[in-house]
């Protein structure tokens, strides 16, 4: 048996969420207690009687773009699709391609607005060699201004095919989304509503907000035989100094840091390569396999995460394998909703 075999498990696909529940703070908690080695079943809602109040809550404010498009090639009139994965300052954008027939550089694509009319063109300008294109659109417009009327929500395929409806614009993005650039969401935060925040701050409990673009990385399984083999990918994150106090005068009274999504444990623990957290701003490629040693991060609020990703070893590495294993094992046992839209766990 490979290693990687042993990050695999079975689930029914009817466990698979295709929705978010009306009320986010009602998702199912599983509060997974290292120290106990035991396992509970709560609701997010419950969050003010878990955590305490020297806690500090540490968020990932990414914001998700509609970064899903559609078209059709000008001069075949070939169907295309594609993915804004970013843009240079200077206007040119970079985007995952997908038509039948080889797009060749200089061809042009009409994109095709959220209301179903033909809107801007984009230009291909250059494949680079990791298969991605360096395109231009033709137009002055802000690039995210001008995403929020041709793109559409980049929902993972698992939900409905990635095929998006009105309301995902709302429901797959967090309350407190600042910063655009994600496409995909950090989806531990999904569950927070601001009447949660506001009770959490109330009893005491200090939040505090970190940057991670989510990329298409996240949800790319490993493919090769052995963990150490898999090349992690990279993703843009920022800590301000004001974040970096913060945390530290929690750590300074005893508090717990709860990074809400490994995400937020990425950047952290990125941040805290020297022994100390400190500023950080730039790309990471931190990949946290056995046997990582944690430095910044005490618990971890995280969804229930595929078969095989870098996201699921990250959670058996932090709560450890085995009990991490019983977890997912009672999560299915108890039909919990998994992935994107699903409910969650507490690993303290």
């Amino acid at each position: 048996m490979s290693e990687i075999s042993q990050y695999d498990y079975d689930l029914p696909k009817r466990l698979i969420a295709q929705s978010p529940l009306r009320h986010r703070a009602d998702a199912r908690l599983l509060v997974v207690d290292r120290s106990r080695n035991s396992l509970e079943h709560k609701h997010i809602r419950d969050l003010s009687e878990i955590l305490l109040p020297s806690d500090c809550l540490v968020l990932n404010d990414t914001r998700v773009v509609p970064a899903r498009l559609v078209g059709f090639r000008t001069g075949t009139g070939g169907q295309w699709e594609g993915l804004f994965l970013g843009f240079d300052p200077a206007g040119p954008w970079r985007v995952m391609s997908k038509t039948r027939g080889k797009a060749r550089p200089g061809e042009t694509i009409a994109l095709i607005n959220a209301r179903g009319c033909e809107d801007i063109r984009l230009r291909l300008c250059l494949k680079e060699p990791d298969g991605t294109w360096i395109a231009r659109p033709e137009t002055d417009e802000e690039t995210f201004a001008l995403l929020e009327r041709v793109g559409r929500v980049p929902l993972p395929p698992y939900v409905r095919k990635g095929a998006m409806v009105e309301s995902d614009r709302q429901d797959y993005q967090t309350v407190y989304a600042r910063v655009p650039g994600a496409v995909a969401a950090p989806t531990a935060g999904l569950h927070f509503t601001e009447r949660l925040l506001w009770r959490l701050k109330e009893m005491g409990v200090t939040i505090c907000n970190l940057t991670l673009h989510v990329g298409t990385g996240t949800f790319r399984p490993i493919e090769t035989e052995t963990l150490a083999d898999h090349r992690m990918h990279s993703e843009w994150g920022e800590i301000d100094r004001n974040t970096v106090e913060t945390i530290s005068a929690c750590r300074r009274r005893g508090g717990r840091i709860v990074a809400v999504g490994t995400t937020s444990v990425r950047l952290l623990e990125t941040a805290a390569a020297s022994g100390k957290l400190r500023p950080f701003c730039g790309h990471t490629e931190l990949y946290i396999r056995p046997p990582y040693e944690f430095r910044a991060v005490d618990a971890l609020l995280t969804n229930f995460h595929l078969p095989r990703t870098t996201l699921l070893v990250l959670v058996r590495t932090f709560g450890g394998d085995g009990l991490i294993r019983r977890a997912y094992a009672e999560a299915i046992r108890e039909e919990y909703r998994f992935y994107s839209y699903g409910d969650a766990m507490l690993v303290l």
